[in-house]
């Protein structure tokens, strides 16, 4: 079977201002997320990538593009089932003004019981993404081989989330994975189960180094921003 390659989409504004974007429209790459998404073709550059699949987000579209202008035989297909996760009410509020809501306590914790107001569970944000991970790898597998390698383009959440199922965890302890953004993590997936062989790879020990404000203890909802 193929083996995927998923890239979370470049710094966006959103990200920078503290916001959950979610399906929020005009959520765009801020400067260092563009030069995050310059950067991408060489990064992937040794790859033989069969097909490229992305969420309809403009943040996930715009970190593409330079890999489409760099590889003009590939076009992008757009799925939407590895849009973000639908949040609801939530989507564009600022993440410090969630932070004391008592579901987000759930998120952390217990995600798997999680349910956005307006929005949509994280357990279905996952289970959607998944279905399109199992159809893409069958019809990549058909018709480029088993063998054959592509790419995702998607969000935080919805990636930690295929991690999770890749690796058999149950989704109340996805908040362990880390992502940021425009990082490459890749699940090469066989027959009998899957391999994760890279996780949240930036080539950037930057957001390693420690800050005068230490991370806190919960996982930043929708992915974070990365390295400062």
């Amino acid at each position: 079977m193929p083996t995927l390659i998923l890239v979370r989409h470049g710094r966006s504004t959103a990200n920078t201002e503290g916001l959950l974007a979610g399906w929020t429209p005009g959520v765009a790459l801020d400067e260092r997320g563009a030069a995050q998404a310059a950067a991408l073709p060489g990064r992937l550059a040794e790859l033989p990538l069969a097909e490229i699949v992305t969420s309809p987000l403009q943040r996930c579209q715009e970190t593409i593009r330079p890999l489409l202008q760099a590889r003009p035989e590939l076009t992008a297909h757009t799925d939407e089932r590895i849009g973000e996760c639908h949040y609801g009410d939530w989507s564009g509020r600022k993440l410090d003004e969630l932070k004391d809501q008592p579901l987000m306590e759930v998120v952390q914790a217990h995600p798997s019981a999680a349910a956005f107001p307006g929005g949509e569970s994280m357990r279905a944000m996952q289970t959607r993404a998944a279905e399109a991970v199992g159809e893409w790898n069958a019809r990549v597998e058909r018709d480029h081989g088993a063998d054959a390698v592509y790419l995702m383009c998607s969000h935080g959440d919805v990636i930690k989330s295929l991690v999770a199922d890749a690796l058999g965890l149950h989704l109340d302890l996805f908040q362990r994975i880390a992502v940021e953004p425009c990082s490459i993590t890749a699940i090469r997936y066989t027959r009998l189960r899957p391999f994760l062989v890279r996780l949240g790879d930036t080539g950037d020990f930057t957001s390693l180094v420690p800050r005068e404000e230490p991370p806190g203890d919960e996982a930043p909802v929708g992915g974070g921003a990365g390295a400062p």
